[in-house]
């Protein structure tokens, strides 16, 4: 089986440093703390000047003290002549920042006060940031038109009310003032992530008058859902301002089926379906430059959660669709056009990394520009890109190429040194990687970082991370929880297995699990774990492993189906699969799972881990968010229910104003807390 050894492991801890930025001769470092890791700073949204010489963007700081965070714009050149300077200064939250067409100003979107977030611009030759909408609701993701008097943006209303903000806000406080906050609904789209969507409200595009503040309801009536998350990104305004772009779900209440397809929809006109032939989901449409082209993402199996996304392009002139690069075995992410519009720039994952690529519009294989780390933020403009780039040993940064200089392979050049003082300060350890022979005898990738001051000849604990999805990937990044650098730190060997069913290594590979979560990823586990012990460094007296979301049922599989770990960590994890139809979104499960209560319940308590409580002896901790509705906590609340019962060691925490993952900073600092305490309660330290 091809493993890449020790010695490869540390030799890449060189590149990675380059990468960072960290200097290779720092004196005196010490390990990080969760104090650490929660004072990183964030970076985030970046957009290019028309002529390309400038790249605006956000920065986010998190104060532990006052358990908030706060984003402010700032700018930079881009060529990295100069270092960034910062653009505002408001204590709330700056973002969304995009250039006028003359380059002039920057429209963004400012939470200032108790106030919904609301549009503001800028003007570069100096002065406060002026005000342009002061809606009841925020106002998300502006664009300019082409003559620089107006902005388009998103918000929410009702389709009975639309841009009467009037009504809206009446309609707002008396729902806020009613006693019993009912939530009710006749559909199937209950709640998603952290919210109720039973209120009636959809997001919808509008314009705003610079000039006279006059704002006015491009899609009136619309009734269809956009991304809930994330809805700025789920439109595009036209080069020539007369026509915008949507992505919305396509099928009526009470939405026994959920189809996302891309609307266009003249300025003053009524809304055409475009994807109406592809029966699985279409996402983010965006423009060319030239006007000819729309790209977007697809899939090709309505329901199937495993199916990769493919690139497509709609042709404004004649109405055909055709793909682009769909036999390419990856899944394309966030499609921006270069100036010509000739060519279409993408991220997409591979092997545990994410890297940026391009294909052009006629067809073609995707090649590789600039690799990860992982990539992200992917914007282009003026003959250049920009992008994010992070690592397992450090946060994201800001990094640059022009066209010319990607083609010509050169490596990218840094923008920002983000957090370069605090990592300066830290030994972080060091990164490799190995690939071993998995379940059915398929190759499977790990990450691997080990401690500060690793001796390969002495015993370490060892903490596998088990990633979510199923069908994502153990990538080089750098998060506020589950990092397996401040793992590292406190004298873990920490492994990253991506195991079957990971995204970055084929459709094949992902499709792998369908109706069977367990097994492979199960497997895959468990050779790593031997392959780790065969290599001499490991413990196997003082081994854990955790995860979130599909990483926790993971982990409460590990629980029912072996006890060689010394402590598992369930964070907002899957136990009981039956249960699972109380999500947020229950159209994929039946493919996942391999049935569907009314067919086959007994298929599908087969994967359940609940199934297996008489075989569960592990001291488990269980994190989650009281607010999941994506993992309700009555998962977590049941295994600890079962633990506890049967007499197995369980300790649980419930954090009341968190999701599907701890965001606030004093909640990811107690969750740190929390997981070494019962990682050295039970590892010994």
């Amino acid at each position: 089986m091809p493993i890449r050894p020790f010695r490869f492991a540390i030799l890449c801890v060189a590149g990675l440093a380059g990468l960072t930025g960290m200097a290779s001769a720092a004196p005196a470092r010490r390990p990080m703390t969760p104090e650490d890791l929660g004072a990183m700073e964030s970076i985030g949204s970046p957009a290019i000047s028309p002529d390309g010489r400038q790249v605006v963007f956000t920065v986010t700081r998190f104060s532990i003290a006052e358990n908030k965070s706060d984003s402010d714009l700032w700018i930079v050149p881009a060529d990295g002549s100069a270092p960034p300077k910062r653009l505002t200064w408001n204590p709330g939250s700056d973002s969304s920042a995009v250039w006028s067409p003359d380059g002039q100003r920057i429209a963004f979107a400012s939470k200032r006060g108790d106030a919904p977030p609301q549009l503001h611009v800028l003007t570069l030759d100096g002065g406060e940031a002026q005000p342009v909408t002061k809606l009841p609701v925020a106002a998300q993701g502006p664009k300019w038109f082409p003559d620089g008097k107006r902005l388009a943006f998103v918000a929410s209303t009702w389709p009975d009310l639309n841009g009467d903000w009037t009504a809206v806000q009446k309609r707002l406080d008396e729902r806020k003032a009613d006693k019993v906050q009912a939530r009710i609904s006749d559909t199937r789209l209950l709640r998603y992530w952290d919210d109720y969507r039973t209120d009636g409200r959809y997001h919808h595009i509008f314009s705003v008058e610079l000039s006279s503040g006059e704002v006015k309801d491009l899609t009136p009536g619309l009734s269809r859902t956009m991304d809930f998350l994330s809805p700025e990104s789920a439109w595009d305004l036209s080069p020539d301002g007369g026509e915008i772009a949507y992505s919305a779900n396509s099928t009526d209440p009470p939405y026994q089926t959920f189809n996302v397809d891309v609307f266009i929809q003249k300025i003053g006109g009524e809304p055409k379906n475009v994807t109406v032939a592809n029966p699985a989901g279409d996402f983010a449409p965006r423009y060319s430059p030239d006007g000819r082209w729309l790209a977007y993402s697809r899939t090709r199996r309505p329901e199937v959660d495993a199916d990769f996304l493919r690139l497509a392009l709609y042709n404004r002139g004649n109405g055909e669709v055709r793909g682009l690069a769909e036999e390419w075995d990856g899944s394309p992410g966030g499609p921006a056009f270069t100036p010509d519009g000739r060519t279409v720039l993408f991220t997409a994952q591979e092997k545990g990394r994410v890297h940026v690529y391009s294909v052009p519009v006629e067809g073609g294989v995707p090649r590789v520009l600039a690799r990860g780390g992982s990539t992200g933020r992917l914007v282009t403009a003026g003959g250049r890109i920009v992008f994010t780039r992070q690592s397992l040993l450090a946060p994201a940064n800001l990094f640059t190429l022009t066209l010319q200089e990607a083609a010509s392979g050169v490596e990218p050049r840094r923008l920002t040194d983000l957090n370069a003082e605090r990592l300066a300060e830290l030994d972080l350890g060091t990164v490799g990687e190995a690939t071993i022979e998995g379940a059915g005898g398929a190759p499977v990738h790990m990450h691997l970082v080990f401690p500060p001051g690793f001796d390969p000849k002495r015993k370490w604990p060892l903490m596998h991370m088990l990633h979510g999805g199923p069908h994502g990937a153990s990538l080089e990044n750098f998060p506020p929880t589950w990092n397996a650098a401040q793992f590292a730190a406190r004298g873990y060997v920490v492994a990253m297995v991506n195991f079957h069913g990971s995204t970055g290594y084929g459709q094949a590979f992902a499709d792998s699990i369908l109706g069977n979560h367990a097994d492979k990823p199960f497997e895959d586990v468990m050779k790593a774990t031997d392959w780790l012990i065969a290599q001499g460094y490991v413990d196997e007296t003082r081994m854990a492993a955790g995860g979130g979301s599909y990483g926790g049922y993971l982990a409460a599989w590990i629980l029912g189906h072996t006890d060689r770990f010394a402590a598992l960590i369930d964070h907002a994890g899957v136990y009981d699969l039956m249960a699972q139809f109380a999500s947020d979104t229950t159209y994929i499960r039946q493919n996942s799972y391999g049935a569907a209560p009314w067919t086959d319940p007994d298929r599908i308590a087969l994967y359940s881990p609940s199934r297996f409580a008489r075989s569960f002896v592990t001291p488990t901790l269980i994190l989650h968010g009281e607010k999941d509705y994506r993992v309700p906590v009555t998962q977590g609340i049941n295994l600890y229910g079962v633990l506890q019962g049967k007499g197995v060691p369980a300790r649980i925490v419930i954090f009341p104003d968190e999701g599907h993952g701890e965001l606030k900073p004093q909640a990811a600092v107690l969750w740190w807390k929390e997981t070494f305490a019962w990682l050295d309660r039970y590892l010994g330290g």
